[in-house]
């Protein structure tokens, strides 16, 4: 396949081996009047248009188009059941997150929805969610499990998630978010639930291969630092490399037991200081930031141009669940990154692609137009510059998505 034409060929990069930090995040390479091979599933080759190959069976004009690697949106809740409008409603009303959560709604919520749904049906849904957030250009996703909070029903989602692996035709990487709240049932006691996460759920998962990452809520009001590092490290013990949410409510101490267990990433950040961009310049974690969490339960945003300036990298994700972010539009979580995190253009695209990309330990195959890696990109309605994506919020840019060198019908 030839994609020839192109006005402006996306995060073009001869090799990425690396996330990008500080400064680095504000160069994106574009090469102008482009084209781009795709052969067998991968980026054959690119250059500009006075040396174009000929005779490819299937060529694309994209005349006045943009073409980008297809993002990596490397924090979802995918899996869930029914949905939380009348939280939202609530919140309208007054009631905060946390306040909502007490009452039983939100996660415990979730649980309880999930806990009376077949595996048929979540699997169904899950993949009309997939086939959504590929229409807007992701090209690789994880998903968490956390909303079953038992035993059977955490090994449920993670099933699912696994026959989502195998149907899907973006990589679907998946992670076990035992630990997302504590049960009412184990209201007044927290070890009991902590024990069941290690001792049962975990050696399961282990054992069939289920996840490929290990999570924690540590925040106020959910898993404390100390529960947070005996969670991470049981783990580990199991085969599962850890991520973290992370200072979404509070300076919780979640981004310093994230970085001293060595976690791929520490997720949401709204609330972090000196001390924590300290750690994080120590170490090789991720900080992974979700503006349309922040968004949607109107919190503070992350200081991601505080945190760039001070030498970090920073990817983005969508953070799609059903309470909090019913969303998993990326081109909006760009928007939203340049609006009210104070992000360039540039920065947003390679939080988007690149850096997410390496929290998700996909870079070898996704995030930039490197020869070798997956044929995986989306072309854009014509557009004046690559800036206008992130600029035309809640517009769907987005003409054709391809994926593995073939356009995606949306049925695939």
């Amino acid at each position: 396949m030839l994609l020839k034409d192109i006005k402006g060929l996306v995060q073009v990069r001869e090799k990425t081996e690396k996330p990008l930090k500080g400064k680095e995040m504000q160069d994106l390479p574009v090469l102008e009047n482009a084209w781009l091979l795709l052969k067998n599933g991968f980026i054959e080759d690119y250059g500009a248009m006075g040396k174009i190959p000929h005779n490819e069976e299937e060529t694309i004009d994209c005349s006045g188009r943009f073409v980008f690697p297809t993002y990596v949106d490397s924090h979802t809740h995918l899996v869930f059941a029914g949905s939380r409008e009348h939280e939202f409603e609530m919140r309208n009303r007054g009631a905060s997150y946390e306040e909502i959560a007490k009452n039983g709604g939100g996660i415990l919520n979730s649980a309880n929805l999930l806990g009376r749904t077949g595996a048929d049906v979540l699997i169904s849904e899950a993949e009309k969610r997939l086939h959504e957030i590929i229409s807007y250009g992701t090209g690789a996703v994880e998903i968490k499990s956390g909303y079953g909070l038992t035993l059977e029903s955490e090994i449920k989602i993670l099933q699912v998630i696994r026959q989502i692996k195998f149907d899907s035709p973006i990589p679907v990487k998946a992670t076990f978010l035992g630990a997302h709240a504590i049960p009412a049932e184990y209201k007044n006691n927290r070890k009991g639930y902590i024990d069941l996460i290690i001792n049962e759920m975990l050696p399961v998962i282990g054992i069939e291969g289920l996840a490929d990452y290990v999570d924690v809520f540590c925040d106020r009001g959910f898993f404390t630092p100390e529960e947070t590092d005996t969670i991470l490290k049981a783990g580990i013990e199991h085969g599962l490399l850890p991520r973290l949410h992370a200072n979404e409510l509070d300076n919780s101490g979640g981004v310093q037991v994230g970085v001293a267990n060595e976690v791929l990433s520490v997720d949401h950040l709204e609330y972090i200081g000196d001390e924590e961009i300290k750690a994080l310049l120590n170490s090789e974690t991720m900080p992974t930031l979700l503006p349309s969490t922040a968004f949607f339960l109107n919190l503070p945003y992350a200081p991601a141009r505080k945190m760039i300036d001070a030498g970090l990298p920073v990817a983005l994700a969508s953070d799609y669940n059903p309470g909090t972010s019913p969303s998993g539009n990326m081109n909006m979580v760009l928007s939203l990154a340049c609006l009210y995190m104070k992000m360039t253009p540039e920065e947003a695209i390679n939080a988007a692609t690149i850096n997410s990309a390496h929290s998700l330990q996909l870079l070898h195959t996704q995030g930039s137009i490197t020869k070798g890696k997956s044929a995986s990109v989306f072309i854009t309605k014509p557009m004046p510059s690559y800036t206008y994506l992130p600029y035309s919020f809640g517009s769907n840019l987005i003409e054709k998505v391809i994926l593995h060198g073939r356009v995606w019908k949306g049925d695939d």
